[in-house]
């Protein structure tokens, strides 16, 4: 071998590089491009949240202040003091009531006087403002004679014209006279509002009234309609919930990987993407026209709601199942457990959070649904009180909340709108109250490995 030696000239000068050397600082025209798109990446994305947020907050403004008007009511609030002379004078009339409502006019002018108010009104412009008040009063004194000669307060609900008014959906610009208000009516509207005798109150009744049918919104409550929503979820809960786990520890520990097996997970999953008026429709041939049970039971409503739910309960199920590590499975078998024993001690603790969140998931889409409540007649079916018991609940026609909403706005008076919109709040309270408790269920029953 020779030693190769270099001159001391090319030494000196620097070898030359195949490319062209550039710094690790410099940032070039392809890193500029780079980073230009990753920050109009950003951009898009911060723009996306922002408009659905923008609308989220569209979406909720608009159901509020359309539906607060729900939860008030506009009362006429009168007091006074019936002898028994006057009650004795009426009961002898043929037309009871008209005599009951001259003494409430009466009485009415009276208490305008006291508050410095003198304005003229007679009986057709109080059935305006306040509906018949004498059967209310007649029913009142003929039940407690007891309560004659001393004072007695009466709160009566002012007709929806009148309460849509004082809320302000009904203005002197946009109504005509007709026969439910006249323009002039709500100069005496101003005077009892000045003088304390209409108030608007807090209205109890829409959370815990029921149904009142077309002719009378202000009595309207989606109370009964509740307790239909809770039984039809107590039947989804107690049969999807053990039907859907067990299927899916089958299926996914158990089941041998064949066809069939594959046949079935394929259908699992496309029942979980069929429309839910397909399920209405199955529930209507099989159980109200095939098993013969009663239309618009919640029972019915129920075992609906049950088959919607059980794909997507399964389909979660399967995922936390799979979600815990295969090393659980044989560190349990490794010390002599049985494959049972390993499920159910170890594998099926683990997945418990996420087989709770996929199960208040599928029940707050199932409270939710109306399409297949339409078919089975839950909402035909005006639910004017509650069950007589617990069994009762199941198998006694009812309603249920969305069939309620849907029947309000397709009713023609208006104030039946403010109901829907106050029934969507209390549907969206329920709503997220079981996804508050889905994640407080999540958080308790979590464990780490």
């Amino acid at each position: 071998m020779t030693e190769t030696t270099l001159s001391p000239e090319a030494a000196e000068k620097p070898a030359k590089l195949p490319f062209k050397s550039k710094s690790l600082y410099e940032v070039d025209d392809l890193t500029r491009k780079r980073n230009a798109a990753e920050k109009r990446f950003k951009t898009y994305g911060m723009a996306a949240i922002g408009v659905g947020l923008f609308f989220l907050f569209v979406l909720a403004y608009t159901i509020i202040s359309e539906g607060i008007p729900a939860f008030t009511k506009t009362i006429v609030e009168v007091e006074f003091s019936l002898t028994q002379e006057q009650f004795d004078e009426a009961e002898g009339q043929l037309f009871k009531t008209k005599a009951y409502e001259q003494i409430f006019i009466g009485a009415l002018q009276g208490q305008l006087q006291e508050s410095g108010v003198s304005v003229p009104f007679d009986a057709t412009t109080i059935e305006r403002i306040v509906g018949k008040p004498g059967n209310t009063i007649r029913s009142f004194f003929t039940a407690n004679q007891d309560k004659l000669g001393g004072p007695a307060a009466f709160e009566l609900a002012a007709s929806s014209r009148v309460d849509g008014y004082m809320n302000g959906r009904v203005t002197r610009e946009n109504m005509t006279d007709s026969r439910f208000l006249q323009k002039t009516d709500l100069d005496l509207v101003d005077n009892l509002v000045e003088a304390g005798v209409i108030k608007t109150v807090f209205n109890w009744n829409f959370i815990t009234g029921a149904d009142s049918g077309v002719d009378n919104p202000g009595a309207a409550g989606i109370g009964a309609s509740v307790v239909g929503s809770l039984f039809m979820m107590l039947v989804v809960l107690f049969l999807s919930l053990p039907i859907g786990v067990a299927a899916s520890i089958y299926l996914e520990e158990f089941a041998p990987q064949n066809r069939f097996t594959d046949l079935i997970e394929v259908n699992i999953s496309n029942l979980a993407a069929v429309p839910s008026i397909v399920f209405g429709i199955l529930g209507l041939a099989v159980f109200i026209q095939f098993m013969h049970l009663p239309q618009s039971a919640p029972i019915v409503g129920g075992l609906v709601l049950t088959l919607m739910t059980l794909p997507t309960i399964i389909i979660s199920t399967r995922a936390s199942l799979k979600a815990v590590p295969p090393s659980i499975r044989d560190a349990a078998l490794g010390i002599g457990a049985s494959k049972m024993q390993a499920i159910f001690h170890h594998v099926l603790p683990l997945a418990m959070p996420g087989i709770l969140t996929g199960t208040i998931i599928g029940l707050a889409q199932a409270l939710g649904e109306t399409a297949p409540l339409l078919l089975i007649g839950m909402v035909g079916f005006v639910a004017r009180g509650y069950p007589d018991g617990f069994i009762a609940g199941f198998t006694e026609p009812n309603s249920a909340m969305p069939a309620q909403i849907y029947t309000w706005a397709a009713r023609a008076d208006f104030a039946f709108y403010e109901k829907a919109w106050g029934g969507i709040i209390v549907l969206l309270v329920f709503l997220l109250t079981m996804n508050i408790i889905a994640i407080i269920l999540r958080r308790r029953f979590e464990r780490r490995w």
